[in-house]
């Protein structure tokens, strides 16, 4: 017997909402609504973070198909137009604050 804790539970993935004004396109529908799941490392493989943080634009077309849901193929991806794209890179970049910066920008865009 081992005095070692219980690993504990495997933590939920952690998704938010992406919605984009124009879409892509998939059979005869246009889809504008999707969600992002908070990448693990193996979804970061050959990426650079920084070109994520910064919202770099070939960074986001190669993660979107490997956290999206409904999945996007690198063809939808890169057939978003440059405001959805923005939209997507926006939600990414927030996965990689901290809680003490998620809890400043809550304050900063609070209207209380």
């Amino acid at each position: 017997m081992s005095d070692a804790p219980a690993p504990s539970a495997t933590k939920q993935p952690v998704w938010k909402e992406c919605k984009f004004e124009h879409g892509f396109v998939r059979g005869d529908k246009v889809i504008t609504d999707i969600r992002l799941r908070k990448p693990k490392g193996g979804e970061l493989r050959g990426l650079n973070l920084q070109d994520l943080m910064a919202a770099d634009v070939n960074a986001i077309i190669t993660v979107l198909p490997r956290i999206s849901d409904p999945i996007m193929t690198v063809a939808d991806a890169e057939s978003l137009e440059a405001d959805d794209i923005a939209e997507a890179g926006g939600v990414i970049t927030g996965f990689f604050f901290n809680s003490a910066q998620r809890a400043m920008i809550e304050k900063l865009t609070s209207t209380n």
